[in-house]
């Protein structure tokens, strides 16, 4: 946990203002659609280095911090990486490496039952629109 926490923090550190949320909200079962993007992000021959799991997290502390609502009926966050797209954005600007590893949100909101929400950060214009590219791959392939 102790380790999520730290990537999740250096992830909005990292995270330019300026940067836009994309997402597509789609009709189904948080399960179904979490599990097409867990497929979506395999079949592009990707390794998920982690799942998060936001939406258990904010639930289980909620009383601890103080917490005055449900935020998320579920909410996952997969994070990964591509070894040669990230080589590739990494050698034209090394500091391309605060966008690693990159990350697709799943989550459902108590208001909005059988809606669910997929998305990611976008990028900067340049080399990292590959990524956004291939973002964009991956949920369209879990969604549609």
């Amino acid at each position: 946990m102790f380790r999520t926490l730290v990537a999740a923090s250096l992830l909005a550190a990292a995270t330019p203002a300026s940067a836009e949320f994309i997402t597509r909200t789609v009709e189904g079962s948080f399960d179904d659609i979490a599990f097409a993007v867990e497929s979506a992000i395999v079949g592009k021959g990707l390794v998920i280095d982690s799942v998060s799991h936001v939406g258990e997290m904010l639930e289980r502390t909620k009383a601890d911090v103080g917490g005055a609502r449900t935020v998320f009926d579920q909410a996952d966050v997969y994070s990964f990486c591509s070894a040669s797209l990230s080589r590739k954005v990494m050698e034209a600007d090394p500091e391309n490496i605060q966008f690693c590893p990159y990350g697709i949100i799943v989550y459902a909101l108590p208001d909005q039952p059988g809606k669910i929400s997929v998305g990611y950060r976008s990028f900067p214009d340049g080399p990292m629109q590959e990524v956004q590219n291939l973002l964009e791959a991956i949920i369209s392939d879990a969604v549609e």
